[in-house]
């Protein structure tokens, strides 16, 4: 962090630092196990049981959970994983913003 960047160059960092983390997703994906409906299933009878994945998460204030395909999960997860570096950039973003909005305040002449 620079001592005298200004908004603009704050913004240039910014937009260059998330330019790598695409495709981004916010949540945690799990892998559930769960019996299935089939009666007499060998697998839930074992208890082996059927595992799926999920991106759960918010969405505004309702939870959500969505079936990830088992050949899917590692990509959804790598976007997990980048929506949580820009939440990171985000909140560095943010103060380095205040600070320059600040230092810019009082370099103005009164």
């Amino acid at each position: 962090m620079a001592k005298d960047e200004t908004p603009e160059e704050i913004k240039r960092w910014f937009l260059n630092a998330i330019q790598r983390l695409w495709p981004i997703a916010m949540g945690s994906v799990s892998l559930r196990k769960s019996p299935c409906i089939r009666e007499k299933c060998s697998a839930c009878a074992s208890g082996i049981g059927h595992s799926s994945y999920a991106l759960s998460g918010y969405r505004g204030n309702r939870r959500f959970s969505v079936y990830v395909p088992e050949e899917l999960a590692p990509d959804i997860q790598k976007a997990v994983e980048n929506g949580r570096q820009v939440q990171d950039l985000m909140k560095e973003a943010g103060l380095r913003y205040v600070y320059a909005r600040k230092r810019e305040r009082l370099a103005r002449p009164r």
